[in-house]
C-alpha cells in the first residue's frame, strides 16, 4: 500500500498519533525498500519474521529464457504470438519500462492494462477489473502486483525483467497456477541479469532450465552460450507450457 500511493495518507495519519504510541507493521515481504520506508514512523521496533517461502509452487511451470538486451522486446512479442494464453501478466522493474513495453504492445492488437503506483487510484482500479473480467488480455506491471493480487485465471507471467530481489521471483511467478490450477512463468534474461538469476536460483535451491525459442533469429550474445547444447527449443506452433511426468513440455492448447 505504502508504494502504491497511499504514502501520503498515511504520514497525514501518523502525524496526528501521540509520540508515544505502540506501531505495528504486518507484511507478507519486508524488502529493504519498505523497510526503509517504514523507519520513519517505527521506533526501536522488534522484528518477528515467521517463515519464509522460499520454493516456487509445484504447480507452477518456470524456464528462463537468455537474450540479447537489444532483443528483448522482439523475443516478448514472439512468446506471446506463439502462446496461447488466457491472461498474461508481464512484470518490468521499473514504471518508465511498464509504460513503455505496455505502449509497443498496444499498437500491435494487445488489449493491454498498466499497473504501477504512479497510476491513479481510479486508473488502478480499472485496470483490475479490466484485467480479472478479460477487457486486458495482458496486464504490465511492476513489482506492486507480485503481492496480494487478486486475479484467478493468470495462465502465463512473463518477467521481462529479472527481479533485483530472489524472494519476489517467488512472488511474481506465484500471481499464476493458483487454486490447484497450472501456470506458466518465463524469465527474459540479458548478460546484465545473469548475476540476478544466479541470486534466484540460490534462493531457491535449484537451477532454472535455459530455454531457446525456436525460429527466433538470436543477436548473438554471451549468455547464450550458458543454455548450453542440452537447453530446450521450443517449436513454432502457438504452445501452452505444461507439465507431464518426465518434466516440463510443450503441447497445444485450444482455447
Amino acid at each position: 500500500m505504502l508504494d502504491m500511493g497511499f504514502m501520503p495518507d498515511v504520514r497525514r495519519i501518523i502525524e496526528h498519533l501521540p509520540r508515544k504510541r505502540q506501531t505495528c507493521l504486518f507484511s507478507a515481504t519486508m524488502p529493504p525498500e519498505i523497510a526503509h520506508l517504514c523507519e520513519w514512523a517505527l521506533i526501536n521496533p522488534e522484528s518477528v519474521e515467521i517463515g519464509q517461502r522460499r520454493s516456487p509452487a509445484e504447480s507452477v511451470s518456470h524456464a528462463i529464457y537468455p537474450v540479447a538486451a537489444t532483443q528483448k522486446f522482439d523475443l516478448l512479442l514472439a512468446l506471446l504470438n506463439r502462446t496461447e494464453y488466457d491472461s498474461c501478466l508481464i512484470f518490468t522493474r521499473t514504471k518508465h519500462a511498464a509504460d513503455r513495453v505496455a505502449s509497443q504492445l498496444k499498437p500491435i492488437n494487445r488489449s493491454v492494462a498498466v499497473l504501477h503506483s504512479n497510476r491513479t487510484q481510479r486508473e488502478r482500479t480499472e485496470a483490475l477489473e479490466g484485467f480479472r473480467s478479460g477487457k486486458y488480455e495482458v496486464m504490465v506491471a511492476t513489482d506492486i502486483a507480485a503481492r496480494g493480487l487478486d486475479v484467478s485465471g493468470i495462465s502465463h507471467v512473463i518477467n521481462f525483467d529479472v527481479p533485483q530481489h530472489a524472494e519476489d521471483y517467488v512472488h511474481r511467478i506465484g500471481r499464476t497456477g493458483r487454486a490447484e490450477a497450472t501456470g506458466d512463468a518465463f524469465t527474459l534474461m540479458t548478460a546484465e541479469e545473469a548475476d540476478d538469476v544466479a541470486s534466484i536460483e540460490r534462493f531457491i535451491g535449484k537451477a532454472i532450465k535455459r530455454v531457446k525459442l525456436d525460429k527466433f533469429e538470436y543477436v548473438y550474445t554471451v549468455i547464450l552460450d550458458q543454455a548450453g547444447s542440452g537447453a530446450t527449443r521450443v517449436g513454432m506452433h502457438n504452445v501452452r507450457g505444461g507439465r507431464s511426468g518426465k518434466g516440463y513440455t510443450f503441447g497445444m492448447r485450444r482455447r
